[in-house]
């Protein structure tokens, strides 16, 4: 556990050129914030995928930041969409039972006060260093899978 508090704080003191190089995959586009949305859900679906949560991060936070006595407001939205693609989320399973850790897939989209027309989007990268071949091939086509719908919903 100390370990794993330490990697944390270092990752967090690298700043984002560390998250969104290695880590991260970050992309905006200009617009409206329902509209970049509509056009996340849209890339996914088209693909014959079935969402199967939205989470509303901006209402959460707002929520709970009274009871913390936090005023700073990080998000104007904020909302993360959950899926599967049932023949990778297998692939990736069939490799590794532990590999379930990596479903369901989740892209962010959010825009912050500073700038309310700037929409990012952005997932995390199915990492697994020193995994067997067959898990990274299989995350390779998850990330692969997930470049493809940011980049269809922030052209």
């Amino acid at each position: 556990m100390k370990t794993l508090s330490l990697l944390l704080s270092l990752l967090l003191m690298a700043g984002p050129a560390f998250a969104a190089g290695d880590y991260l995959v970050i992309k905006s586009k200009t617009g409206k914030f329902e509209d970049v949305r509509d056009d996340l859900v849209m890339a996914i679906e088209s693909r014959g995928i079935k969402i199967n949560h939205f989470n509303y991060i901006a209402d959460m936070l707002a929520r709970t930041g009274k009871d913390l006595g936090a005023t700073r407001q990080v998000y104007v939205h904020g909302e993360q969409v959950e899926f599967c693609k049932s023949d990778l989320s297998r692939a990736q399973m069939e490799a590794d039972p532990a590999n379930i850790a990596f479903c369901p897939y989740i892209i962010s989209l959010y825009t912050t006060p500073k700038d309310e027309t700037r929409v990012f989007v952005a997932y995390r990268k199915p990492l697994a260093p020193g995994a067997d071949k067959a898990t990274r091939e299989a995350l390779r086509n998850i990330d692969k899978l997930l470049a493809e719908i940011v980049d269809e919903a922030t052209r």
